[in-house]
């Protein structure tokens, strides 16, 4: 109907407007009588009578969930409201999909295990990949992988310190020229072009421990012109090199000098000596936010760490060049200073039966074992068995050496989120660390319901809102109206984390329903199949 109005008679413009506004008005209630009681299969999903966490801290409270087109679109009572699905999550705590703020997954990801089931059994549906320097430097061809293959979580893409710097200097020991720092910044600013979220390092590692400070803000500063920001496995977790203070104090330089936010990656005092430092390293934290620097921390809740013989026990003075010169010094005259060397870093550890081997494809009858008992074995002393592995190819080795005062007080800083730190690998290939499967469940099963560390609302929010904030993944980590469709819902007197250090290969339990961008994922505790991630750019 079209409704004219004449240039006379004030009467028919006063009639006019009023049906305008009854219109409108109209409009509103239409809008609001969708959210509370819409037309049959309205919504693609409709998750009823749950507890829900929404993902901001908030105590739980019961409300309903109505996902439409991967996003949702209504909280509350949603009454005679009906769906494609519906899920009745009775009993069952509701809250938004966890995000992985540091994974290992994304080379699995990218090939046979994109349905990614060892995340999700544990509450995944965001990971960030590429952390400690690493992964690959064309960041738009990983990105066109995932989209173009599928991938069963969500995907967020660090570039690497490490390798951008690999690519320009190789396994050198060298600061770089002008030209160099140019060509680095080049390949930092492409990828950030190309949706990177903010540029990693692994000061700890080699090549990264050969960058000085300086070099990693200059590159920061390039992520930070993206909006990026900043996520260091840093230069050393005990007493390497320069003390896990001052490793801290370095990221909080960075962050402060590149004006980006930075993180303590899987943060923790490591080793006897270092215990009890972790009050340490939070007031220095805390006296950085005081004065503006947005500095974070995340980590897995576990006793044990997890790298190779190489990250562990090999100086990184013997690491340059790469591994033809190292083999060169393991059979030369720089060996006895290589073996007192890894004797030291031996005692950091607190000895060679604090290290298990988790991973070595030469003689796979050694994983599981701790080095000590290797070292038996070959009836080698330990620093010597250390070499005769590393002569046959790396070693992967879980550490024991963190102490659980330490775990509990990172734990419950505001600003401290969670991360597995976890591979992706094929299931049955070696031992890797447990947490690749359970550390999510772990943290709610074993610090939240069964010691009362934290509270369900603060775990949850460092597992959610707090990450999607700090990433700036815009309308993910909450459960409110707009935001996409990464949902759980789970049962909190189920949740258990299942694998052990000796056999790590099992899915965690107590998630029962799971969605992806809107898309189930999980029903009823069964795999769907389905490949909804997609790739989280940062929105800042």
């Amino acid at each position: 109907m079209q409704i004219k109005i004449r240039p006379f008679g004030r009467a028919r413009i006063l009639l006019a407007r009023s049906f305008f506004a009854a219109c409108l008005v109209g409009a509103i209630s239409l809008s609001a009588h969708d959210q509370a009681a819409p037309t049959q299969g309205a919504y693609d999903v409709l998750i009823r009578g749950g507890r829900v966490l929404d993902g901001t801290g908030n105590p739980w409270r019961y409300a309903d969930i109505a996902v439409r087109n991967g996003r949702i679109v209504a909280v509350g009572s949603l009454g005679k409201a009906s769906a494609t699905h519906v899920i009745d999550a009775t009993g069952l705590y509701v809250s938004p999909g966890f995000i992985d703020v540091h994974s290992h997954a994304g080379g699995g990801l990218a090939g046979d295990l994109n349905h990614a089931r060892p995340l999700l059994a544990q509450g995944l549906t965001t990971v960030a990949v590429n952390p400690d320097g690493g992964g690959p430097v064309d960041i738009a061809a990983q990105r066109a992988n995932y989209e173009n293959r599928g991938v069963g979580v969500n995907v967020a893409i660090f570039i690497g310190h490490g390798s951008v710097r690999q690519q320009v200097l190789g396994m050198s020991d060298r600061d770089p020229n002008k030209e160099d720092l140019l060509r680095m910044a080049f390949f930092v600013r492409t990828a950030m072009r190309a949706g990177a979220v903010g540029l990693s390092s692994g000061l700890y590692y080699a090549p990264g421990s050969y960058a000085k400070t300086e070099e990693v803000i200059e590159l920061a500063r390039v992520a930070a012109e993206s909006g990026g920001i900043y996520s260091s496995h840093i230069r050393d977790e005990a007493d390497y090199s320069v003390g896990v203070v001052a490793a801290v104090e370095e990221v909080i330089r960075i962050a402060e000098e590149a004006k980006l936010p930075g993180i303590v990656s899987h943060m923790k005092a490591l080793g006897p000596r270092s215990w009890g430092l972790a009050h340490v390293l939070t007031r220095r934290i805390d006296a950085a936010r005081d004065r503006g620097v947005e500095v974070y921390a995340d980590q897995y809740p576990y006793e044990a760490s997890g790298t190779g013989i190489g990250g562990a026990l090999i100086p990184r003075w013997a690491q340059v060049g790469g591994r033809v010169e190292l083999l060169k010094r393991m059979q030369g005259p720089e060996r006895p200073r290589l073996l007192a060397d890894i004797r030291a870093n031996l005692q950091r550890r607190d000895g060679p039966e604090k290290l298990m081997v988790s991973r070595y494809a030469p003689d796979p009858s050694f994983e599981g074992l701790r080095l000590s008992e290797v070292a038996q074995k070959m009836g080698l002393a330990p620093e010597e068995t250390a070499l005769a592995l590393l002569e046959r190819g790396d070693a992967g080795l879980v550490s024991f050496n963190m102490s659980e005062e330490d775990i509990v007080h990172i734990m419950r800083q505001p600003y401290t989120m969670t991360c597995t730190d976890g591979d992706l690998v094929p299931l049955g290939q070696g031992k890797p660390h447990p947490r690749a499967y359970g550390a999510f469940v772990r943290k709610l099963a074993v610090y939240v319901r069964d010691r009362g560390v934290l509270d369900w609302a603060s775990a949850i929010r460092s597992m959610t809102s707090l990450p999607a904030s700090v990433f700036g993944m815009k309308d993910r980590g909450e459960l409110r109206p707009g935001a996409w469709g990464d949902i759980l819902v789970f049962d909190p007197l189920k949740l258990r984390e299942v694998g052990t250090y000796r056999d790590p290969h099992h899915l965690a339990e107590g998630m029962v329903y799971e969605l992806v961008n809107g898309q189930l994922v999980r029903d009823r505790g069964e795999f769907t199949g389905a490949l909804p991630g997609k790739v989280v750019t940062p929105e800042r």
